[in-house]
């Protein structure tokens, strides 16, 4: 994983997240880095990833955000303007593992044509 020009100390964010930048630092498609008020991982330049306001999110598709709501793992992610984001994952307490949910968030942003 290559770092962005802005550096973050991981000792501020949770240690799940920690354990999520962990996985994919072999991986230099990669990137990490402070984002905003957000620590985020990025791939081919886009979010896939990332940890802010105390709260892990992840970029799923629809369907999967959709499963993930209904199971009451976790809610849609609202950046903060009342509008919630379709393909943005809030895990919750109930919400699966963070390493699995941004290794799955990776493969769909990584595929991803948009």
């Amino acid at each position: 994983m290559k770092k962005t020009k802005h550096k973050s100390s991981l000792a501020e964010l949770d240690s799940r997240f920690n354990r999520d930048v962990a996985a994919f630092t072999s991986d230099r498609d990669v990137t990490g880095g402070k984002m905003m008020s957000s620590f985020g991982l990025k791939v081919n330049g886009k979010i896939f990833a990332m940890f802010g306001r105390k709260q892990f999110v992840a970029k799923l598709p629809k369907s999967r955000v959709d499963a993930l709501v209904s199971a009451g793992a976790g809610k849609r992610f609202d950046p903060g303007h009342g509008r919630l984001m379709k393909e943005w994952f809030v895990a919750g307490d109930a919400a699966p593992n963070w390493v699995e949910l941004a290794k799955e968030a990776y493969d769909f942003v990584r595929h991803s044509k948009a």
